[in-house]
């Protein structure tokens, strides 16, 4: 197995992970943890497929980080909202 092997069988587990606790109701889609595993297995995946140069899911991956990283920044913002307002 070479590097892009490993790298998307492990973005791959962590985006399944991520949809299946989702699945089960044990993780909401605005949670930081989800948004954090959904961020870390799409940049896997798109740096395995820039590695292959499967440009096509480099795109799509890319475009899965991006809104996912955003949904995290909304996320940690929520946090840090409650934080402040609970002292």
């Amino acid at each position: 197995m070479n590097l892009a092997d490993i790298l998307a069988t492990t973005g791959v587990t962590i985006l399944l992970g991520a949809f299946i606790l989702n699945s089960r109701k044990l993780l909401t889609v605005d949670s930081l943890w989800y948004n954090s595993l959904n961020f870390a297995g799409a940049a896997l995946c798109g740096y395995s497929a820039y590695l292959i140069e499967f440009y096509p899911i480099v795109v799509l991956e890319s475009a899965w980080a991006v809104f996912a990283l955003t949904s995290l920044y909304r996320s940690v913002s929520r946090e840090t909202l409650k934080f402040t307002h609970n002292k």
